[in-house]
């Protein structure tokens, strides 16, 4: 599907999704290091736990918000809102006022709005476009996201540590900019709300969260799939620390050195923050280059294997991350941990597909967002843990974990061909 047949919403989005998701990015992998700073390792790893709780539940009923209350109302709000939210968070980090606390604050209101916010872009996204052509629209957005994965956090490496206040101001600025432009040129997608009450959606949210949480017993009933929700999380530990404890380490071992010297006459320095920038956009631009060539080669193997030796590739990276505050080391840690992730990034939604009933997959699909959810939640603790035990141990720790992963994976397959046998065998 060209870009041009798209409905008019999406080219829209596509637009100031993009320059947002840069702004964005050019100070959120910076963050972590900013709360370690200002609360100590401790504090900032269990507050950034809390702000994940309150993502959670905000992720939870964004699916009921966009339907009963509309896409483009959701979106509008999400954005202004989190433009206000920038906005104080700019003032906490000004020449006037500096307050840590209030930045958390705010940090926790962008990440909630951002969570009512995701599910009522993806549903306009469903609401427009054919059925054979959404893949291929999720995957541009998808690329978009991943090159201000690579444009944000270098611009980020170099104005971010002089120019916290003015990176949120402009995020400030654009998301509300995106809001009032979403507001006046998008149309609404979602289909009357009583449609949908007739189809099982409960009227009040606090009803609608107890039954997303009653839906998630499939998990306990399905041991197949518990196993493969327990590995996600497991394996989850080492990639949710791309944006919390890499960059703290980072910041903290790498001294300034030379990234390249020319004859001796010219050499490009690199220090801490700007090196991280640098990996985050080593990371988005692997995968936006190999994630359909790594997603082809990776179907020419059983499932098994790719899960398999992913988690086993992502604690290698754990161990060399933990070995080297060596630039160039650090740029191949980061190589292999983007091909642990692009392993298991085209195959996973297939696999879930083939662990659900036909009738259950929205239940199936639904409770394996745990994987992320829960991951997320956890993975701030390693922050903490590096104050227990130190870096090399941390990164030991999250290797343990990938080898666990492994383990819970081979025995969740094993299960699996039982089952699948069994069914044939009928």
């Amino acid at each position: 599907m060209h870009l041009r047949d798209w409905d008019f919403n999406l080219k829209i989005r596509l637009a100031g999704e993009m320059l947002v998701n840069i702004t964005f990015w050019m100070f959120f992998p910076f963050l972590a290091i900013y709360f370690t700073e200002s609360f100590g390792k401790t504090a900032a790893g269990f507050l950034l736990i809390l702000s994940q709780v309150f993502s959670v539940v905000a992720n939870i009923l964004g699916g009921y918000c966009a339907d009963r209350f509309g896409r483009k109302k959701m979106m509008v709000l999400s954005s202004i809102g989190q433009g206000i939210a920038f906005l104080l968070f700019a003032y906490a980090s000004s020449p006037w006022l500096e307050s840590p606390i209030l930045g958390f604050i705010c940090f926790t209101f962008v990440s909630i709005f951002g969570s009512f916010y995701w599910p009522a872009s993806q549903a306009m996204v469903a609401d427009v476009t054919d059925e054979k052509h959404r893949n291929s629209v999720f995957a541009v957005f998808y690329t978009s996201i991943n090159i201000a994965v690579v444009i944000g956090p270098i611009l980020g490496g170099i104005f971010y540590a002089e120019h916290r206040f003015e990176l949120l101001l402009m995020a400030s600025i654009l998301n509300v900019a995106l809001g009032l432009v979403l507001g006046k040129w998008i149309s609404e997608t979602a289909p009357p709300f009583q449609a949908v009450e007739a189809s099982g959606t409960n009227k009040n949210w606090y009803l609608f969260l107890l039954h997303q949480l009653r839906d998630y017993k499939v998990i306990i009933r399905d041991k197949t799939f518990l196993l493969f929700i327990l590995a996600g999380v497991l394996v989850g530990q080492t990639f949710m620390q791309l944006d919390l404890l890499i960059p703290v380490y980072v910041k903290e071992t790498v001294q300034p050195q030379t990234l390249f010297s020319f004859g001796g006459s010219w050499s490009v320095d690199i220090g801490g923050e700007q090196l991280f920038g640098f990996l985050i956009a080593e990371n988005g631009f692997l995968v936006a280059l190999l994630t359909i060539v790594i997603t082809k080669w990776m179907s020419l193997y059983q499932e098994k294997n790719v899960f398999i030796i992913s988690s086993l590739i992502y604690g290698a990276s754990m161990v060399l991350f933990g070995l080297t505050s060596w630039v160039w080391g650090l740029i191949l840690s980061m190589a292999v941990f983007t091909l642990a992730e692009l392993m298991t990034a085209g195959i996973q939604q297939g696999f879930i597909s083939k662990l659900a009933p036909e009738n259950m997959r929205g239940q199936y699909f639904a409770a394996a967002s745990l994987r992320y959810t829960l991951g997320r939640t956890i993975a701030p603790i390693a922050i903490p843990m590096t104050e227990w035990m130190g870096y090399m141990w941390t990164f030991t720790t999250l290797c343990v974990f990938t080898l666990l992963s492994a383990l819970l994976y081979s025995i969740m397959f094993r299960r699996f061909d039982k089952e699948k046998g069994l069914q044939h065998a009928i």
